[in-house]
């Protein structure tokens, strides 16, 4: 695990975009997973903006999402899906048959997981894996208790996930309280992950996820597991790493940053 510090919000994001697009430049038949909430929606616009300004190619890619909710169809303004399409997928030269997120709809919801496993398989695993981090320390919706080999399967979400995400819908009681997530064995399997985190609101967490012990109360934890797994945060969400001077000093040391490290003082 490396953790990344940035001085705002922006510059940690763009970061992230760009670490993208460098994956998507080396290997155009890239397999990217995606996440969804506030913090990747500067991220995507980023990637949108080289997409337009610097031809970034999305056409080779394949995209599989970390979750859906349970009962939203694919054109609720309240789905993934939909928050995808808006944000991302109608901005860029993605596929259709490209693009794939659980079923929420489907009649068989266990059927659907070993599909959505299934599929990911035969795409030849994730290489990229965006992810964010709930403020119980949950990737996806591995909700605290998730087993750290988990696979993909309907999850019941918890009152402090319900209240954290309840403002993203139009009507917040008619939330869906269960969702299919990624397992936390599904996505230690990826080749890289990428986890940007932003503001201090995450700070404690953050710093329980990278510094703390592996436990299934806080999902996050186990990508200390991973082999390439990259944590990038903001000043504000680093404030309460222990070894945050450490962190800092790889960035502006190692030669495998020197190309960023440009970039960002453009």
């Amino acid at each position: 695990m490396e953790v990344i510090i940035q001085p705002d919000a922006k510059a940690a994001a763009d970061l992230t975009a760009r670490l993208v697009a460098k994956e998507l430049q080396d290997k155009p038949r890239l397999v990217l997973g995606l996440a969804t909430g506030r913090t990747m929606e500067t991220v995507y616009r980023r990637l949108v903006e080289m997409h337009r300004t610097e031809n970034l190619d999305f056409s080779g890619v394949a995209t599989f999402n970390l979750d859906e909710y349970v009962g939203l169809a694919a054109e609720n303004e309240d789905s993934y899906r939909y928050y995808m399409k808006r944000h991302f997928f109608k901005h860029v030269n993605l596929r259709t048959v490209n693009v794939h997120l659980p079923d929420g709809m489907a009649e068989d919801l266990d059927a659907e997981c070993v599909h959505y496993e299934q599929a990911i398989h035969d795409a030849g695993g994730i290489d990229l894996q965006l992810l964010g981090i709930g403020a119980d320390g949950h990737i996806g919706f591995n909700e605290p208790l998730s087993a750290l080999q988990s696979r993909t399967r309907v999850k019941a979400l918890t009152p402090a996930t319900i209240e954290q995400n309840a403002w993203h819908f139009s009507v917040p009681e008619k939330m869906p309280r269960r969702a299919l997530t990624m397992g936390v064995g599904t996505i230690l399997e990826c080749r890289r992950c990428i986890l940007l985190a932003l503001g201090e609101t995450k700070a404690g967490i953050i710093a329980a996820a990278v510094e703390g012990p592996i436990t299934s109360m806080i999902s996050a934890s186990a990508l200390q597991l991973h082999p390439h797994c990259t944590i990038i945060v903001d000043e504000a969400a680093a404030s309460r790493l222990r070894g945050a001077e450490y962190y800092r000093w790889i960035f502006e040391n190692e030669p495998e940053w020197q190309p960023y490290r440009k970039l960002m003082k453009r």
